[in-house]
């Protein structure tokens, strides 16, 4: 590939899959065909063309040349061998294998009279964004992070039906919008791919789905932006060396700390009570007030259909105090992309929370009797 051809490595809507994947795949599929490993010199032959001890590739030097050191030939042979890459065709378009093939989900499938017996109306898979540039700013993606989440929104086509109706929508941070953003170009993706006709709405943020809060001077921050602000009082303190320390300065300071020292941070959050920080639990009342929005707006006859989906991209401390909530113990800290799936039955009164491999039936908080302790 020339530089010309090169993708761009600073753009982050790149979705083709990175280079150790690509080389991986690559030596998977000589090894399937038979052929030993590729060399430098592989794009100088013919695609096909598979290596024999007697007859050299087209366009390869004669390995009967006397003339030619022994370890030349041994090495011009091994690059001769490049097999066909598969390619898949679907309604006169062809795919890579890259983007052909989307990653399997662990949840384990009920039997199928059981599933024939549960009216499911809704279902909500809950999303982290993929891998950031970083957690001190409000940084986007990272190429493989816009490929995570291109890939999982290909996953996510492959289980829709004809006719399902998916609503998009996310976080107002930078890495959760750009993660819905690929999910929705990999969605469209693979409902072309699977020809599955289902309709995917444009990425749309909303407050319900935002990261946990700190209380600074300034008033309720997400975790992340009160990090700038705690690095400029720390520093102005340590430069004056006057005063005690304000306590939220005291608790976030903390909270980092535990970070720095290679422990889980979030788990401090979820099981040692702070006063400056939002509740794991209100976080799980937000995520429901907002999916509970979604649904009132869909209107009973269209839930009744059943064909209704929302995809929530957010960040993994309240995605992880919800399932913390819904199987009572805390599962550990979900993967870039990785998923929550939320199945509401049709009483819309309980649900089913699966998140690695423990599928737990929960009893969904009605709307009108959320305590308001929240100011």
């Amino acid at each position: 590939m020339s530089t010309t051809e090169r993708p761009d490595a600073r753009r982050i809507d790149r979705y083709e899959a990175p280079n150790y994947l690509a080389t991986y795949r690559d030596r998977k599929n000589r090894e399937d065909a038979g052929a030993p490993p590729a060399g430098r010199f592989a794009a100088d032959v013919d695609a096909g063309a598979l290596e024999t001890a007697d007859v050299p590739p087209a366009g390869a030097p004669p390995v009967d040349d006397a003339s030619t050191p022994l370890y030349l030939r041994r090495f011009r042979q091994r690059g001769a061998a490049v097999p066909a890459q598969p390619r898949v065709e679907f309604d006169g378009a062809e795919f890579t294998p890259a983007l052909a093939e989307a990653s399997r989900g662990k949840e384990v499938a009920a039997p199928t009279s059981r599933k024939a017996s549960e009216k499911i109306v809704c279902e909500i898979s809950i999303l982290r964004h993929g891998i950031t540039q970083g957690y001190s700013t409000d940084a986007g993606l990272t190429p493989m992070g816009g490929w995570q989440a291109h890939r999982r929104g290909h996953e996510l086509a492959r289980r829709w039906n004809p006719g399902d109706r998916v609503r998009l929508v996310c976080a107002d941070t930078n890495r959760a919008r750009q993660t819905a953003h690929q999910v929705y170009r990999g969605a469209t993706d693979g409902m072309a791919l699977w020809g599955v006709d289902a309709h995917i709405t444009d990425p749309e943020p909303i407050p319900e789905l935002r990261n946990f809060g700190v209380w600074t001077p300034d008033g309720l921050r997400d975790v992340t932006s009160a990090f700038r602000q705690y690095q400029s009082t720390m520093e102005k303190l340590e430069r004056m060396a006057v005063g005690d320390r304000p306590r939220w300065l005291v608790e976030i300071d903390r909270f980092y700390r535990t970070q720095l020292g290679g422990s889980d941070p979030i788990q401090e959050w979820l099981t040692i009570p702070m006063m400056y920080f939002e509740p794991p639990a209100l976080c799980v009342r937000r995520f429901w007030r907002g999916f509970h929005r979604l649904v009132s707006e869909i209107g009973d006859d269209e839930l009744a259909t059943g064909r209704h989906r929302i995809v929530a991209a957010t960040h993994s401390g309240p995605m992880r105090a919800f399932a913390t909530w819904a199987h009572g113990y805390d599962p550990g800290e979900p993967l870039n992309t990785e998923e929550i799936r939320v199945k509401l039955r049709e009483d819309r009164r309980t649900a089913f929370v699966s998140y690695r491999n423990r599928v737990t039936e929960v009893l969904v908080p009605p709307p009108d009797e959320f305590p308001q302790w929240e100011s």
